[in-house]
């Protein structure tokens, strides 16, 4: 079943840093059901030779075949370990494993499956390890390590959670749900409700069984918090996702409102904060005290898309059945967005779009200014490795009016002049390459988050006063800003930073938490900081990150609490 921790089990081998300095090569592939052979043997090559641009353009030009060779030569005078996680065929394994040699030299790959036919299948030397359940004992342990206050349980409480936790059968995913759900559940009375629900299920050893648990926990969520929940399951099965990118997707959505004074973003983060302690989703990665990558596990990956289905929240494109719910809003895109576009979509009343079909790299086919005209959403991720040409951004994406979140991955070389009619867009991320936005950005009266490496100085840029976070600007480009109007700025990344610059007037941002500075590199060396005594007047400044050669350190404030140098 799903839900025994194969999944984390070898996530936390993966992880050990006994296992990781015995291994100087590591990668790590997930395969699920729907699985391209092409993209896992190109995942493994961009995860050890990293995703410079000579790499990109040399895997675009190689077959299926190629591919396999060129990943053999490269394992073939390494000691590697590879995670194959999640295979659910054969063949998926298959089509893999030629492409890993045996050096004698101690490589390992560890592969995890639901399935003890493809295990068994898999390497007539291999070694199967068959997760066991839970003893009774296990399983009350962890209980109560996830209980958030296991001392608030009186004998009364504890008598009928052990006979909660006895119904999952020993199942990790089962207890964790639970505990993360009688957690947000005060006193016996609500606890004896919980157990009443689950009266009509003997144990959990189907997938009704598990399904009727994870559902009484997805129930007693408020409703702004199903909604978010429920927008996981739009995103393809098994990935990791950025904790920034869920929180701005939520609020273009309209899940979040402001409480009092409280930030959107805040009361975003508090959302997603309390969607974990459920363990409804998985931390992935945390830093400086904040989780910025999550998941969510298959089975409450399914249960979102079920849920979503039964409320006509989302649908996703199922290009054998080339059709997609007319009565959905928001639309997910996973594969063949070329021929979803070729579908009569010209009387729907679309808010959301998201593309996440790695072969797609055509925006002109998109009808921008009928189709999708009334988009709150629009999340374009597109094929980075076959097409060496950019992708061009046409005009018409300017009218759409209502766009809150723009976010464009490839090889996006400029934005037009008509980016500046989106006056409601609170987020624009552009990924890959340095691109050029037109001076028309700063219009963006709305915007509050700009993620993009831009390569000219943006003119104006103090007219965005509502800009919480920026990224991705030079120094060259922020020595002529005056920051004084950035009154709401809070997070600020500025790379190619020369020691001839000066970085003074960053103190005039006065509520500024999180600041990262990287000096310019070059082949030689990375050039030293300018004078860092502006640091010292930021009263704010909690979270500070210097990558370059200090060579004076300044006095720092009061205020700072975690520092990276």
């Amino acid at each position: 079943m799903g839900g025994l921790g194969k999944t984390t089990l070898a996530r936390k081998l993966y992880t050990s840093p006994n296992i990781a300095s015995s291994f100087p090569t590591r990668a790590w592939i997930c395969v699920s059901q729907e699985y391209n052979t092409m993209d896992l043997l190109k995942t493994i090559i961009k995860s050890i030779q990293g995703r410079t641009k000579e790499t990109l353009d040399l895997l675009e030009r190689m077959t299926e075949g190629d591919l396999e060779i060129y990943l053999h030569d490269l394992f073939k005078e390494r000691k590697y370990l590879v995670v194959v996680d999640d295979v659910w065929h054969q063949e998926a394994w298959e089509s893999l494993k030629r492409a890993f040699p045996d050096s004698k030299n101690g490589s390992r790959v560890i592969i995890t499956t639901r399935r003890r036919d493809v295990a068994e299948r898999a390497d007539n030397r291999g070694s199967i390890h068959e997760l066991p359940i839970l003893s009774q004992e296990e399983s009350w342990d962890l209980f109560c390590r996830k209980l958030v206050d296991v001392r608030a349980m009186v004998p009364e409480m504890e008598s009928l959670a052990k006979d909660m936790v006895e119904k999952c059968r020993g199942l990790p995913l089962a207890i964790v749900v639970l505990s993360g759900l009688l957690s947000h559940k005060k006193g016996l009375n609500e606890w004896q409700k919980a157990k009443d629900s689950l009266h009509g299920i003997s144990s959990i050893d189907s997938f009704h069984g598990i399904s009727s648990i994870l559902s009484l926990s997805y129930n007693d969520l408020s409703s702004a918090l199903k909604k978010c929940f429920l927008y996981f399951g739009i995103f393809p099965e098994d990935q990791v996702l950025e904790a920034d990118n869920i929180i701005r997707l939520w609020m273009a959505e309209g899940f979040i409102v402001p409480r009092g004074e409280e930030r959107m973003e805040d009361v975003a983060e508090g959302f997603l904060n309390e969607l974990i302690s459920r363990s409804l989703v998985q931390v992935a990665q945390t830093f400086w005290e904040r989780v910025t990558a999550c998941r969510v596990h298959d089975l409450l990956h399914d249960l979102a898309i079920q849920k979503a289905l039964e409320v006509n929240f989302f649908d996703i494109y199922d290009p054998r059945m080339h059709s997609i719910s007319s009565s959905c809003i928001r639309h997910g895109i996973h594969s063949q967005g070329e021929r979803y576009l070729s579908l009569d979509l010209s009387n729907l009343k679309l808010r959301s779009i998201m593309f996440f079909d790695q072969n797609f790299c055509n925006m002109s086919l998109i009808n921008f200014s009928s189709v999708f005209q009334h988009l709150y959403v629009l999340y374009l991720e597109m094929c980075v490795d076959k097409n060496p040409q950019p992708h061009l951004v046409p005009d018409a994406i300017g009218s759409l009016y209502h766009l809150k979140f723009l976010r464009l991955r490839g090889r996006i070389h400029d934005l037009p002049t008509s980016i500046g009619n989106l006056k409601n867009l609170q987020t624009l991320v552009v990924n890959g390459y340095s691109c050029k936005l037109p001076q028309e950005t700063a219009d963006l009266i709305n915007l509050r988050h700009l993620d993009a490496r831009y390569s000219e100085p943006l003119k104006h840029l103090s007219k965005l006063t509502s800009l919480q976070v920026l990224k991705g600007i030079y120094c060259d480009q922020w020595k002529d800003v005056d920051p004084v109007d950035l009154v709401n700025l809070r997070e600020l990344t500025m790379c190619s930073i020369w020691n001839s610059y000066s970085l003074k007037n960053i103190s005039s941002l006065k509520y500024l938490s999180t600041l990262r500075l990287f000096c310019e590199r070059d082949e030689l060396y990375t050039s030293p900081f300018p004078s860092l005594e502006f640091l010292y007047s930021c009263e704010k400044l909690q979270k500070l990150w210097l990558k370059g050669r200090v060579e004076k350190l300044p006095l720092f404030p009061n205020s700072i609490t975690m520092m990276v140098l």
